[in-house]
């Protein structure tokens, strides 16, 4: 009680801002000139830009958006400072990751603004002015509805919620009860008690699983853009990791109350505040980011929108595939070796 505060006064501190910083961009120049180098090195020495790569090809932006590594691509076309000198007009294009609209907006919003501080700053005293087009291009959410964000970001937290907190709290009522004696003195072994537990809410997730895809798609209109065996080959594992950390908790708690408030204190604030579902991971500081890495719902949420926004495979989602699957079995194996086969 008295360390929590102190807790989510910090997390919330932290983590609970619109602003967007530091999110990692790519640019693709094709002219290369004196213009587009001074343009650029603007925008990179802004604090809500990271140039993370310099493209070679227009081929490449998509390729680069589905892995995740940036949220804006700016492409500058060629002859781009001979334009502004002969015709006083010149295009620059800016492609956002709209899977999270309201990035993308914000984004494209600071863009803009940094694009037309250079346009009056190279203008100077001219009678006829530099004019900079900028055309904006959202990808994978063209209409930049909000629920190609929040429908992966429900489906962590419901399947995360669900299992863990359900899962740890029948086994610890089975030791309130006192049925858990029953079944320790039985010629079950107990890895055979802790999957009988974990069954049932597997099954439940399964329908929950079903239920929110079949919801998104027709009643939200959010498509399954990737492999939908690939989506919920994810979504079984990272039930398995939920039911893995539930057992866990459970092998600890003495009580339902307390299986209930580490349910929900130590998964239920994580999962909102560091899965970047509702506020962008890159804009915390350095130990939240790196305490984010643990959460198991932001590497769900980062393949859900991978899969089901994006259409990516899982050459791409291969990384926070393992990930999911190291959990899980380090959850699992610590829940069985903590499981008491003796109640003291």
């Amino acid at each position: 009680m008295l360390g929590m505060p102190i807790v989510q006064i910090i997390i919330f501190g932290f983590a609970l801002t619109n602003e967007v910083k530091n999110s990692g961009i790519a640019v693709f120049d094709q002219s290369k000139d004196a213009a587009t180098t001074s343009l650029i090195a603007e925008i990179g020495a802004s604090r809500y830009f990271d140039i993370k790569q310099n493209l070679f090809s227009y081929s490449e932006i998509d390729k680069i958006f589905k892995e995740g590594k940036i949220k804006l691509a700016i492409v500058l076309p060629p002859h781009f400072n001979e334009d502004l000198q002969h015709f006083n007009k010149a295009q620059v294009q800016l492609i956002a990751d709209a899977s999270d609209p309201n990035v993308a907006s914000t984004l494209t919003n600071y863009a803009s603004a940094i694009i037309m501080d250079f346009q009056q700053r190279i203008t100077g005293d001219r009678k006829l002015p530099y004019t900079i087009d900028t055309e904006m291009k959202m990808l994978y959410n063209p209409e930049l509805k909000g629920a190609y964000n929040f429908v992966p970001g429900v489906m962590a937290m419901v399947l995360l919620l669900v299992c863990t907190m359900m899962t740890a709290i029948t086994i610890v009522k089975e030791k309130e009860m006192g049925t858990m004696e029953v079944m320790l003195v039985s010629p079950m072994k107990p890895l055979m008690v802790v999957i009988a537990k974990a069954v049932p809410y597997l099954m439940l997730s399964v329908i929950n699983i079903a239920s929110i895809l079949l919801l998104s798609v027709f009643v939200l209109g959010v498509p399954v853009n990737g492999s939908l065996v690939l989506l919920g080959f994810e979504s079984i594992l990272f039930t398995l990791v939920s039911l893995s950390l539930g057992l866990l908790i459970s092998s600890g708690a003495e009580s339902q109350q307390t299986a209930m408030f580490i349910s929900l204190v130590a998964l239920f604030l994580p999962t909102i505040m560091l899965s970047g579902f509702m506020f962008p991971v890159e804009n915390m500081p350095l130990l939240l980011r790196v305490v984010s890495n643990i959460v198991p719902a932001k590497w769900y949420y980062t393949i859900v929108k991978s899969v089901m926004i994006k259409g990516s495979g899982l050459q791409i989602i291969w990384k926070e595939t393992l990930i999911l699957a190291g959990m899980m079995l380090f959850f699992l194996s610590v829940a069985i070796k903590n499981f008491k086969i003796r109640l003291a």
